[in-house]
């Protein structure tokens, strides 16, 4: 019988012994526990707790990185919060996650709040609300990278490189890429008006009607001569299904195929794996490009499948200074592989990979995780493309309608 009051108080004892240092840990390790007066229910007939009723809140608090205290940013957070409403809450929380990822002083990684996520993600499938303008960055100044193709911007003359100073009369100095492309988003309809300067040019207001912008990321035309001109405007969601599409009818409509012009002009680039599948159509085996992580290790990215233009004579690709991203991979990986040539003006120089994530409040978070290299192993970021055939378009070819780096291309096939 003593025994087993012994053993009873042992438990006891070793159960308090548990619980104490159990909560110590999980205080410790940023797991707050909260409890509410709601009683749980209890099922005499099957003789079990309804677990979805029980009366207790676990807030997970902890931190990957367990190097750093962050009871430092509770005591700020809570702070802050205090007396706020739901709404500042949720912008104080938004900010601060944006706050975070900025610091980390890369302009292609940022945290994407819902709304501004949801808009990329519209403009990446060639639907959404705004002026139609991929924006970026050239040495801390912000810049229209490319007008879209059928936008609003196009309409009103911005022109790739041209630097944005003002929005709606309000300094562009010192905005990242997402704060300037949110200030510039709104309703179809309504009027942003920019302050751009092209070159040394004067500074001009630029007002821009937004619109509601779809466009087509593969479009194509038989240019004659055998030649099919194929222009892509982004790689976005639905390019690989419009590129195949846009192969198939070619392969049904053109009877001779000796050369193929490909236009990446103004395309800010979109999907990596788009450009490898494009890729793959004129060349299978060998890498399209090789991703390089930080620790320097270089993994090929090779084409796997066998397209239908791997006995074309003549592939040439249109580029300029609007051609970033994936444009700069794929025309990177047609010259280097099938010795394509690159046409027009040097390309805009993004070298890096980012890693996309969504999250279930809609909102979402770019982080750059590795570079890429053309098959020859060529780091092009801050760098671009070097065209074979440099061909300036002048502002009165482009007053004019006149496309002389396109004409290049043409002439080039012909000679085939």
């Amino acid at each position: 019988m003593a025994f087993k009051t012994f053993q009873k108080n042992l438990t006891k004892i070793l159960l308090f012994i548990a619980l104490f240092f159990s909560g110590y840990y999980i205080g410790v390790r940023g797991i707050e526990l909260s409890f509410t007066p709601k009683v749980p229910k209890f099922d005499l007939k099957n003789r079990n707790l309804t677990v979805s009723d029980f009366p207790l809140k676990v807030t997970n608090k902890l931190a990957f990185d367990t190097t750093v205290d962050f009871n430092k940013f509770w005591q700020v957070w809570n702070t802050a919060v205090a007396g706020k409403s739901k709404l500042e809450t949720d912008q104080l929380y938004y900010a601060a996650l944006t706050g975070m990822v900025a610091s980390l002083d890369d302009p292609y990684t940022a945290f994407l709040p819902p709304q501004v996520n949801k808009t990329i993600g519209d403009e990446l499938n060639g639907k959404y609300q705004g002026i139609g303008a991929e924006l970026g960055m050239d040495n801390d100044q912000l810049i229209i990278v490319a007008p879209l193709d059928g936008s609003p911007a196009k309409a009103a003359g911005l022109k790739s490189g041209d630097k944005i100073l003002k929005i709606n009369g309000q300094s562009a100095a010192g905005l990242s890429v997402s704060e300037a492309a949110g200030r510039i988003r709104g309703d179809a309809g309504t009027q942003v008006i920019l302050t751009t300067q092209t070159g040394v040019d004067a500074a001009r207001d630029v007002p821009i009607v937004r619109g509601v912008i779809t466009v087509s990321s593969v479009t194509w035309q038989d240019k004659g001569n055998g030649t099919a001109y194929i222009r892509i405007s982004r790689f976005g969601g639905d390019t690989n299904k419009e590129w195949d599409s846009a192969v198939s009818e070619i392969s049904l409509q053109m009877k001779e195929l000796d050369a193929v012009v490909i236009d990446v002009r103004g395309n800010p680039g979109g999907y990596l794996q788009s450009a490898a599948h494009i890729a793959e159509e004129f060349y299978n085996v060998k890498p399209v490009l090789y991703q390089e992580d930080a620790t320097g290790k270089q993994t090929p990215i090779n084409a796997a499948r066998y397209g239908s233009f791997t006995k074309v004579p003549a592939v040439y690709v249109l580029i300029d200074q609007g051609s970033a991203s994936a444009s700069e991979i794929l025309a990177g990986a047609l010259r280097s592989t099938i010795h394509a040539k690159l046409i027009g003006v040097k390309s805009f120089g993004k070298g890096t990979v980012q890693d996309a994530r969504d999250f279930k409040d809609g909102s979402g978070v770019h982080i750059t995780i590795a570079k890429w290299l053309t098959p020859d192993k060529e780091w092009v970021h801050k760098k671009g493309l070097e065209p074979d055939v440099n061909v300036e378009l002048s502002t009165e070819d482009s007053k004019n309608g006149v496309d002389m780096q396109l004409n290049k291309a043409l002439d080039l096939a012909k000679e085939q």
